[in-house]
């Protein structure tokens, strides 16, 4: 069987956390494989490196930067005709020195891509096969409000809802389950129509057929209907619950869109229950191939301890 070879690949991120984000791409020099084909920078991992210490070497090497603020993402592996890669993808978010746009040391050209729409229609071409998943995940927010009309009332939500967007919640999980059918319908429906127009992305918890008809942009499963899930449900945007390995490894295998982990801390919703904790979190999402949420007693001003544990953003029933 062909080695498995350790990649570190640098997901570059300029402009925050709205719609202005961008990553970095770079085009890949004549006489490399693939050579034209666009992908994020980076290289192989040397024998006795760590994964970051490569990424740093190959972005001082390659784009004549110095890395001074990374954290690990996601990790999917590929095989190509001439290898078989395991890519540990890193955010970087902050860096000295200067990109050369137009004379980057190791590559023929980079380009800067907003995040919210290159999955849609990048504007370069082609891109490297390994990298192609990467571009849809790169649109998810990182910051997930989840409803909770039953304690707060449905009024309240709504106006909770209404502000989403200047809070800098962009993705939005309809929950209320304990709420009648007919009622909980009527508030994801008002929560969608409210939303509409925004740049906040909708899912609706367990049931496909009500974000169909309310024309929410995806669905999140409960973990017990992940468990029972056998195929991918056929709306834009699919995430699920999960509470340990087995759980993440069938929302990768359903080639899901995203996953909740927790509780990570303890919680009003599970009294006297410790939480996962920062340290078996980052155990469980390590190698992931899915951007993972911290789920459980978090708070905005958690997001950079979310992302140094291996978290893509944190996900907030109350703290938001």
């Amino acid at each position: 069987m062909t080695r498995l070879v350790e990649v570190a690949a640098a997901v570059l991120l300029r402009g925050g956390e709205g719609p202005a984000a961008e990553f970095l791409l770079a085009q890949r020099p004549p006489g490399k494989v693939y050579a034209g084909y666009w992908e994020f920078p980076g290289g192989k991992v040397e024998a006795g490196e760590s994964v970051r210490d490569a990424l740093v070497r190959e972005l001082q090497e390659e784009l004549g930067i110095t890395v001074t603020a990374a954290t690990p993402w996601l990790t999917r592996c590929f095989t190509y005709p001439h290898a078989r890669v395991r890519l540990n993808f890193w955010r970087v978010t902050a860096w000295n020195g200067e990109i050369g746009i137009t004379t980057p040391l190791e590559h023929s050209a980079v380009a800067w891509l907003r995040c919210a729409e290159a999955w849609r229609a990048p504007s370069v071409a082609p891109i490297l096969p390994a990298n192609d998943p990467i571009l849809k995940a790169l649109a998810l927010p990182s910051l997930m409000g989840i409803t909770n009309s039953q304690e707060s009332g449905e009024d309240a939500e709504l106006t909770r809802l209404a502000e989403a967007p200047a809070r800098g919640v962009r993705l939005v999980q309809i929950r209320d389950a304990a709420l009648p059918p007919e009622e909980r319908a009527w508030f994801a429906q008002s929560a969608m129509e409210m939303l509409r127009g925004s740049d906040v992305l909708v899912v609706v918890n367990g049931d496909a057929g009500l974000a169909r008809r309310i024309g929410a942009h995806g669905v999140h499963l409960p973990a017990a209907a992940l468990r029972a899930c056998r195929q991918r449900p056929d709306l834009p945007w699919v995430g699920a619950s999960c509470h340990d390995a087995a759980e993440l490894a069938q929302a990768a295998a359903l080639d899901l869109d995203y996953a909740v982990l927790g509780p990570v801390l303890p919680t009003a919703s599970h009294p006297g229950e410790p939480g996962l904790g920062w340290a078996r979190f980052a155990e469980l999402v390590a190698g992931t191939p899915l951007p993972v949420f911290a789920l459980g007693g978090m708070r905005t001003e958690m997001l950079e301890t979310a992302r140094a544990h291996g978290a893509h953003g944190i996900a907030l029933m109350r703290g938001w």
